[in-house]
């Protein structure tokens, strides 16, 4: 029996991509246009600094050439240790225009855990603000004893007069002054290239490094403007972390319209309150901890127009989202992970909603929604089996996406890229619900991570630290709920028979010796560990023994 061959599609044929029909998608495209279109409407204010569109673009390209002059190009790494100043803006173009992949550093870590970044990103220059020198300094230190080593500029922000010294061969600005202003962007061979690398908390041991692509960078900073209703020209204040997720893709997002970037160093209630009243802010992003900030501070002011605030992590106590509103903000919650972006769901607010009581209103808006337009899947499902959770909001199932705004995977580890995708979804470790109308809401985290102020915190570190203390036998820690930060660790300690006196604040200055201030318990328990036949500890019980404290 013979059989003819398929002749191929007439849509097939002779309809290739072309450079006329086809570009690689990048954000860095934003750029290009909004400095063409908008060249003297402002793009970033620092202070009384500030640049237009045409001149944050020039500087940009000055940063690609400068770093391509220094032989950095395709598929090298480059750091940054800074808060939200216009250098950590500015990386977000420069890097990944000469081809390279941005690392930017959470300014929270401690030297060991950044030292470990360096080294396993192979980072080949470090852009770090004076003000982190003593904890880059000791980083740099472990690096050197690892036979590695970093080209390092300075940032040295006119914004900041306390103390730190330089520890690199040049300062930002004067690097600047080495590179080209006209500097064509290489920009991605394909779109699938890498343009950021971001480290996980950390479940387990050493964080995991999450590789972003351009494409998933292009389609995020989109869904931001379609989740926010973002509109020409807002006004954007920097309370997210720009390293948190590259900002949730809000450097770039912001191009894609023609707005201002407002930076700010520290993350202060007057200085908030200060720059919405002084420059019209329009939108800001940041943590349940952030809105708590705002609504608790003294003489909180009523904005004469709404400012749109997006937060994610842990939803907000509905007296919080209220006070809010009533100073004149509108609160979007949304939720996502590292591993997608930043945020990949959003409570789309359906205006009927606006009727229903307060205490209804809030109890809407905690969930964590439905997908971004740009996630292609979302699904509440049992791991084992995968079958998804009826929308009944009682099932509970693991929250799995799919889609362009999910990572390439983890860098340097295949085993755990396998694990995260199999049965062919991006598994989150969370668990939720889905309520009748297809909204998601989480219940709780499978991998017993923390989030304190919207910064994970992982439970094994912390154990790992206590264990480190010569009077603790046993240690234990678990999540409790906490008004301000939303969540704090609390350890639960069983003391060596020959401890003494240990108290609850020497455990707490020990750690504080050896983590990141933030990862620190907030709480200590002493006693025996309730454990399964088996010998393993029974962290739901010790979950319940916090929520009662």
């Amino acid at each position: 029996m013979t059989t003819e061959p398929i002749s191929p599609s007439p849509y097939s044929r002779d309809l290739d991509p072309v450079a006329a029909n086809y570009a690689p998608l990048t954000p860095l495209s934003f750029l290009t246009r909004a400095a063409s279109v908008y060249p003297q409407r402002l793009a970033w204010i620092h202070g009384e600094r500030q640049a237009t569109y045409a001149q944050f673009a020039a500087r940009c390209r000055r940063l690609a050439s400068a770093l391509a002059r220094h032989g950095i190009g395709a598929g090298d790494t480059v750091a940054i240790m800074a808060s939200n100043i216009p250098a950590m803006l500015e990386s977000h173009y420069g890097v990944p225009m000469t081809g390279a992949v941005l690392n930017a550093l959470n300014i929270r870590l401690d030297s060991a855990s950044l030292a470990f970044m360096l080294e396993h990103g192979e980072a080949k220059v470090l852009l770090t603000d004076r003000e982190f020198a003593p904890v880059i300094e000791a980083a740099l230190t472990l690096l050197k004893q690892n036979g590695r080593s970093v080209f390092v500029i300075d940032i040295d922000d006119p914004e900041y007069d306390g103390p730190g010294n330089r520890l690199g061969e040049i300062e930002y600005e004067s690097f600047l002054e080495t590179g080209d202003p006209e500097y064509v962007s290489r920009g991605p061979v394909h779109e699938w290239d890498a343009i950021a690398l971001n480290y996980t908390s950390g479940t387990t041991g050493n964080p995991k490094a999450v590789v972003y692509h351009h494409r998933g960078a292009y389609l995020l900073a989109m869904g931001n403007l379609l989740a926010w209703n973002m509109t020409a020209a807002p006004v954007y204040l920097w309370t997210l972390p720009m390293f948190h997720c590259n900002g949730w893709c809000f450097p770039w997002t912001l191009s894609a319209v023609g707005g201002t970037h407002v930076c700010l160093r520290r993350v202060e209630a007057t200085a908030i309150f200060r720059a919405i009243t002084r420059h019209r802010v329009t939108h800001l992003c940041g943590a349940p901890i952030v809105l708590s900030l705002l609504v608790n501070a003294p003489d909180r002011p009523r904005f004469e127009h709404t400012v749109e605030i997006m937060t994610a992590a842990s939803a907000p106590p509905s007296s919080v989202i209220a006070a809010m509103e009533e100073m004149g903000f509108h609160v979007t919650h949304v939720y996502g992970l590292t591993e997608v972006y930043g945020p990949a769901t959003v409570c789309d607010w359906h205006p009927e909603w606006n009727l229903l009581p307060a205490a209804e209103r809030a109890k809407k808006k905690a969930r964590q929604g439905v997908n971004y337009a740009v996630l292609e899947g979302l699904m509440v499902a049992d791991p084992e089996t995968m079958q998804p959770c009826p929308a009944d909001g009682t099932t509970l199932g693991e929250v799995m996406m799919r889609g362009n705004i999910v990572m390439k995977g983890y860098l340097k580890n295949p085993q755990a890229t396998e694990e995260a995708f199999r049965d062919g979804w991006f598994h989150t470790g969370d668990l939720a619900v889905v309520h009748p109308d297809g909204y998601i809401e989480l219940k709780d985290r499978s991998k017993d991570i923390i989030i304190s102020g919207g910064e994970n915190v992982s439970t094994i570190e912390v154990e790992d630290v206590l264990y480190r203390h010569p009077a603790v036998l046993d240690a234990a820690v678990v999540a409790r709920p906490d008004e301000k930060w939303g969540e704090t660790a609390c350890a639960f300690i069983c003391l060596k028979p020959t401890a003494g006196a240990t108290t609850s604040d020497e455990v707490i200055a020990f750690c504080r010796q050896n983590m990141a201030g933030f990862k620190v318990p907030k709480t200590v328990v002493f006693g025996e560990l309730p454990r399964t036949s088996t010998g393993k500890i029974q962290k739901h019980l010790l979950r319940e023994r916090a929520r009662q404290l």
